[in-house]
C-alpha cells in the first residue's frame, strides 16, 4: 500500500484512501469490523517507519469482544514525552436506508451518477453534478477522518523533524452502538503512559461537522463533547379488570403524563451560549402485555436520550424524579376524581382507596429493600446470571429492576427511575491553567488557518453529536462517579467504565471534523476541496503547535 500512496499529492491519498474504505463493509457489530481493522493493520505496517519498527504498531484484543482496536506510535525527532493522539473509529451503520440502492451502497462512482439525475433531492443532486462531493456509506462517517490520518502519519514519517514530540494513532472498533472500542482502549492508554511514561496533550478526534443550516459553511472546532444519560422509568401499577378499571393504577397514564413533561421538552435543555444543545426524546415507550386479555396493564417501561453538557448525572436525577412525583400527583388526583364521578353517577358509595404511587431511584428502592432485611445486590447478581445473551442490554436493565420487586415486602404501585446503557461523559476544557492555555493556542491557531484557508474556524466547547472522545475524561467528582454507579443497574456487566481511569487521564478531547451532509442518511457524501485537502494541513497546524505547550 504505501507504493501506491508515496507518489501521490495529500488530496490523492486521502481520496485514493477514503474510496478504498468505503468499498470495505464495516457494519458496527459485523465482521467486517475486524476485517477492515486487520487492513488498516496492513496499511500502517506496509508503511517505511514501520517496517523499522514493527513494534510501533500492534493490535488490541477488547476483553469480552472478537473484535480489535489498532494502535501506532509515531516517535518524534526528540526524547520528548509529549503525545497527540488522533483517533477514529473503523464502524459504520448499516445500509438499510439506501433500500433498492442497497447494492451500489459502497460504490461512490455509481452512487455519485444516480445522484446526477435523482429528482428527488434538488441539493444531492447539484451536489453530485459539482463533482466536488463523495458518496457512499461512511464516507462522511468516518472513513474520510481514517484517510486524513493515515495520510498525516505517513507525512510526519518523513518528515519527524517538525514533531516536538510523538503522534499516537488509535483506529478503534464499535462507535456507532456500545463504543466498546473506545472503552477498551483506556486501559491501553494507561499501560502506555505508565510504561513509556507519556505525556497526553490532546486527542484529536476527525467525526464529521455538517451545516446547522441551509447556506452554512462553519468550519466548527470542539474541545469536548456532549454527553448522554439514558434515563429510564420502570413504571408499575395496580391492575384491574375491564369492569372495574377504575379500581386500578394504570401505569400508561402515568407514563403519558411523564412522557409529556419530557419528550422534547426545550426547558429541560441546558442554555449555553454558542453551543448547539437538544432537549431530552423518547426512544421506547411499551407495557409489559404479550397478549390479548380484560386485565388492565400492570407495568409500562421507557427511557429517554438525554444529552448533558454542564449537568451532572445528580442533577438529572433530581430533576427527572421531581418531574415524576408531579406527575404521579396528578394522575392520583385524576384517578380520585374520576371515581368520586363514577359513584356520583351510578349511586353508588365511595370506598376508601390508595392512589399514590411512589417515585425512588434505584438507589433509593436498593436501600429501602435492605431496610426490610433483604440482600437486593445479592439478588441482582443472581439475575444477571439468568438474563438471555441475546436480550437487549437495555431490556435486561429492567429484568434487573422488575426482579427486585420480587423482594418487594409491600408491592405497591412505583416509578423507579435509573440509568441505562449507553452513558457517555459529558467533558470540556475546565478552568484550570493548562487547559486555558491550551484553549488560547488553539483560538490563535485557528485564527491563523482563517487567514490561511479563507475559512471560519469557531471554537466550541461540546460537540453536539455523541463521540468517542466523550471517554478520554471525566469531569465529575468521586461523589458523580458513585452516583452513576449506584443508579446503573449491572454497569459492570453491562456498560463496563472505569470512571476513575477517565478522571486520571484527563485527556483533551478534540473535535476537528470531516465536513459533509447527510450522515447516517442514504445521501451521506463528504465535500472534498476542504476534507481531503484542508482538513489536513489544519490538524498538521494544531498538532505541531500543541507539542510546543
Amino acid at each position: 500500500m504505501y507504493n501506491q500512496l508515496a507518489s501521490l499529492t495529500l488530496a490523492q491519498q486521502v481520496e485514493f484512501l477514503t474510496k478504498r474504505l468505503i468499498e470495505m463493509e464495516s457494519y458496527s457489530g459485523t465482521a467486517g469490523e475486524l476485517d477492515k481493522a486487520n487492513y488498516l493493520y496492513e496499511i500502517i505496517a506496509s508503511f517505511p517507519y514501520f517496517q523499522d519498527y514493527p513494534d510501533y504498531v500492534w493490535k488490541q484484543d477488547i476483553e469480552g469482544d472478537e473484535r480489535i482496536n489498532v494502535w501506532a506510535f509515531l516517535q518524534g525527532n526528540s526524547n520528548k514525552k509529549e503525545t497527540v493522539i488522533y483517533h477514529a473509529h473503523v464502524d459504520t451503520v448499516g445500509i438499510e436506508d439506501y433500500g433498492k440502492l442497497k447494492d451500489i451502497a459502497h460504490d461512490p462512482d455509481k452512487l455519485a451518477a444516480f445522484f446526477k439525475s435523482y429528482d428527488g433531492d434538488e441539493e444531492a443532486r447539484h451536489d453530485a453534478r459539482s463533482g466536488d462531493w463523495m458518496f457512499g456509506r461512511g464516507s462522511l462517517d468516518m472513513q474520510s477522518g481514517i484517510s486524513i490520518h493515515l495520510a498525516n502519519i505517513l507525512y510526519y514519517m518523513n518528515h519527524r523533524e517538525k514533531l516536538d514530540g510523538n503522534i499516537l494513532i488509535l483506529f478503534n472498533a464499535d462507535e456507532e452502538n456500545q463504543h466498546v472500542g473506545i472503552r477498551g482502549a483506556l486501559g491501553e492508554l494507561v499501560r502506555l503512559q505508565q510504561e513509556r511514561g507519556l505525556s497526553y496533550v490532546a486527542a484529536i478526534n476527525n467525526d464529521f461537522i455538517s451545516p446547522l443550516y441551509n447556506g452554512d459553511q462553519t468550519k466548527y472546532v470542539y474541545c469536548g463533547g456532549a454527553g448522554k444519560l439514558l434515563p429510564c422509568f420502570s413504571i408499575l401499577g395496580r391492575e384491574a379488570h375491564v369492569g372495574e378499571s377504575l379500581l386500578g393504577i394504570d401505569p400508561t397514564l402515568i407514563a403519558s403524563e411523564i412522557n409529556r413533561s419530557i419528550n422534547q421538552n426545550f426547558s429541560l435543555a441546558e442554555k449555553l451560549d454558542n453551543e448547539l444543545v437538544l432537549p431530552p426524546s423518547c426512544l421506547f415507550m411499551k407495557e409489559s402485555k404479550q397478549s390479548y386479555n380484560v386485565q388492565t396493564p400492570v407495568s409500562i417501561r421507557m427511557y429517554f436520550n438525554y444529552f448533558i453538557y454542564k449537568k451532572t448525572p445528580s442533577d438529572v436525577l433530581v430533576s427527572l424524579k421531581r418531574i415524576a412525583q408531579t406527575a404521579c400527583v396528578k394522575i392520583e388526583n385524576k384517578l380520585a376524581n374520576n371515581y368520586t364521578a363514577f359513584c356520583k353517577a351510578n349511586n353508588l358509595p365511595e370506598r376508601s382507596i390508595n392512589w399514590k404511587t411512589d417515585v425512588m431511584t434505584i438507589q433509593e428502592y436498593i436501600e429501602y429493600l435492605k431496610e426490610h432485611g433483604e440482600e437486593p445486590e445479592k439478588h441482582l447478581n443472581s439475575l444477571l446470571k439468568s438474563l438471555p445473551e441475546d436480550l437487549d442490554d437495555r431490556l435486561k436493565a429492567f429484568e434487573l429492576v422488575e426482579g427486585l420487586q420480587q423482594l418487594d415486602p409491600e408491592k405497591k404501585p412505583r416509578v423507579i427511575l435509573f440509568f441505562a446503557t449507553p452513558f457517555l461523559p459529558s467533558n470540556t476544557l475546565q478552568m484550570d491553567e493548562q487547559s486555558v492555555y491550551l484553549k488560547e493556542v488553539l483560538e490563535e491557531v485557528l485564527q491563523e488557518a482563517e487567514e490561511e484557508y479563507k475559512e471560519v474556524f469557531p471554537l466550541r466547547g461540546y460537540f453536539p453529536y455523541l463521540c468517542d472522545g466523550s471517554f478520554l475524561a471525566f469531569n465529575g467528582n468521586q461523589t458523580e462517579i458513585e452516583t452513576v454507579v449506584a443508579n446503573f443497574p449491572g454497569m459492570n456487566e453491562l456498560f463496563p467504565l472505569d470512571l476513575g481511569k477517565m478522571q486520571s487521564l484527563n485527556i483533551p478531547a478534540l473535535n476537528i471534523g470531516v465536513y459533509g451532509k447527510g450522515g447516517h442518511k442514504w445521501t451521506e457524501r463528504v465535500y472534498k476541496p476542504y476534507t481531503f485537502q484542508t482538513l489536513p494541513l489544519l490538524i498538521r497546524k494544531v498538532t505541531e503547535r500543541l507539542l510546543t505547550l
